[in-house]
């Protein structure tokens, strides 16, 4: 029994069998499902809803997959983006993690991988975490709300996060002043199906760095420790109900 049953899913696929398939296999799932062919098919669903999910195929006809990405996390930046990816094209999958979607599978994928990522992607999203009594933590200059999954300036400005830049951050939250190697942040952010060799981790700490800087300049909070992982440098602290 899935624990998403209401969530709303947008596949964008030119390919007319991959998208029955894949939206027969989510419909048995209990998702809902809203089809598009193309970029503008999925402005077409924008339009009216808001998916909790985007499953976004690279190789699409006019506007590509990068293309839209890039577009969806200017004008959406929140929606989750699962990309479909041809199985010889990591530089594409690079550029589509950099551009801020949040998983990747390759073509041909197992059906039951796929509803496994989609199962993932949705809990993170929805912070499906056991309840715990206030997880609001504050760090130089920010304001973090675990359960909310929201991050504010101490000034009060909100600083959007796609749901896997939220999730790494959370994890280096919860461990600061701690060496966390990559394969730790995977197994933590994506589960223990990960491929040790993805590098997904990597474009999220870079987008996660560059917004982060953005916000409140000159924080370098996350620092690089070579051959060995990451390192959240800043002191943390629990503030109080």
């Amino acid at each position: 029994m899935i624990q998403e049953p209401q969530a709303l899913i947008a596949i964008v696929e030119d390919d007319e069998e991959i998208l029955r398939l894949v939206s027969s296999l989510l419909s048995q799932e209990g998702y809902a499902v809203e089809a598009a062919e193309n970029g503008a098919a999925l402005d077409a669903v924008l339009s009216r809803t808001r998916p909790d999910l985007i499953i976004l195929d690279l190789m699409l006809p006019g506007e590509d997959g990068l293309s839209i990405c890039r577009r969806l996390r200017a004008n959406n930046g929140s929606i989750p983006i699962l990309m479909l990816t041809a199985k010889g094209d990591p530089i594409d999958r690079v550029v589509g993690l950099e551009l801020g979607a949040d998983d990747y599978l390759t073509k041909p994928f197992n059906p039951r991988e796929l509803v496994a990522r989609v199962r993932a992607i949705l809990r993170r999203a929805r912070g499906m975490t056991e309840p715990e009594a206030n997880r609001r933590y504050t760090f130089a200059d920010f304001v973090i709300d675990l359960d909310a999954r929201t991050l504010f300036t101490t000034a009060g400005e909100p600083v959007p996060l796609t749901t896997a830049e939220f999730d790494l951050l959370a994890c280096f939250v919860q461990r600061p002043r701690r060496v966390l190697s990559r394969e730790q942040l995977l197994d933590w952010t994506r589960g223990r199906n990960a491929d040790p060799f993805d590098r997904a981790i990597d474009m999220t700490i870079s987008r996660l760095r560059k917004k982060i800087d953005a916000a409140a300049p000159g924080t370098n909070l996350i620092s690089t420790v070579r051959n060995n992982g990451y390192l959240f440098v800043a002191s943390v602290k629990q503030l109080s109900s």
